[in-house]
C-alpha cells in the first residue's frame, strides 16, 4: 500500500494542478453561468468521469506508449488546442452571456456533462501530469498497481468536487447577480473565451517545442 506520507504529497500536488485555472476551469465556469447550478454540476461530473480515464490510461500504460512516441502525444496535444481554440473563438465573439453555454442554443445537462469529459480527455495538462507526476506514485513495490491507481484515483476525484464544485455553486450564485448587468455578462463571456484562445496557443506551442 502507498505510504501516507506519499499520499499527503500527492494531494498536495495533484490540488495545486486542478487549483490553477485553466480549460477545465474555464468550462465549469462557462456552464454554471450559462446553465445555472445544475450544468455546472453535471460539468463537474463529467471532469471526474475524464479524470478517472485519465487515471486508467495511465495504469495500463499509456504513459510508457507516449513516452516511446512523441508524435502520439503531439497530436494529442494539438487535437486538445483546437478543440479549446474553437470554443474560445464562440465565447469571444458571443454578444451574450447565452454564449457560456458552449453550444449553439441549450444545452442538455447530459451534454454539459460529455462536453466536460471532453474537455478533460483533451486536456494537455492532464497528459503532462501523467507522463511526469503521476508514475512516481506508483511503486511495484507497494503492492497492487491497480490497487494504488485506484487510490489515486479517489483522492483526484475528491479534489476535483471539491474544487470544481466550488466553482460551480459560486459561478452559479454570481450569475444571478449578473442578469441585471448584460455588459458585465458579455465581459465576462469574452473574457472566458480569450482565456481559451491563450491556452490553445500555449498548447500549440508547446506541443511543436517537443
Amino acid at each position: 500500500m502507498i505510504e501516507s506520507g506519499l499520499l499527503w504529497l500527492y494531494f498536495i500536488t495533484v490540488l495545486g494542478v486542478i487549483a490553477l485555472p485553466g480549460m477545465d476551469m474555464a468550462f465549469v465556469l462557462g456552464s454554471s453561468i450559462g446553465g445555472g447550478r445544475t450544468a455546472g454540476l453535471a460539468a463537474v461530473a463529467g471532469l471526474v468521469a475524464g479524470g478517472i480515464g485519465h487515471m486508467l490510461l495511465g495504469a495500463t500504460g499509456l504513459g510508457i506508449v507516449l513516452q516511446l512516441l512523441p508524435a502520439a502525444l503531439n497530436v494529442m496535444l494539438l487535437a486538445g488546442a483546437v478543440y479549446i481554440a474553437w470554443i474560445g473563438w464562440r465565447l469571444l465573439r458571443a454578444s451574450s452571456a447565452a454564449g457560456l453555454t458552449l453550444a449553439t442554443g441549450s444545452r442538455t445537462h447530459l451534454q454539459s456533462f460529455f462536453g466536460a469529459m471532453t474537455t478533460c480527455l483533451l486536456n494537455p495538462k492532464a497528459y503532462m501530469f501523467m507522463l511526469a507526476i503521476f508514475p512516481q506514485f506508483v511503486r511495484t513495490e507497494h503492492g497492487s498497481i491497480w490497487a494504488q491507481a485506484s487510490v489515486l484515483a479517489l483522492i483526484t476525484a475528491c479534489t476535483q468536487i471539491a474544487v470544481y464544485g466550488g466553482v460551480a455553486l459560486a459561478a452559479a450564485r454570481a450569475a444571478v447577480n449578473l442578469n441585471s448587468r448584460p455588459e458585465l455578462q458579455v465581459w465576462l463571456t469574452r473574457s472566458v473565451g480569450a482565456t481559451l484562445l491563450a491556452a490553445a496557443a500555449f498548447t500549440t506551442w508547446s506541443g511543436l517545442a517537443i
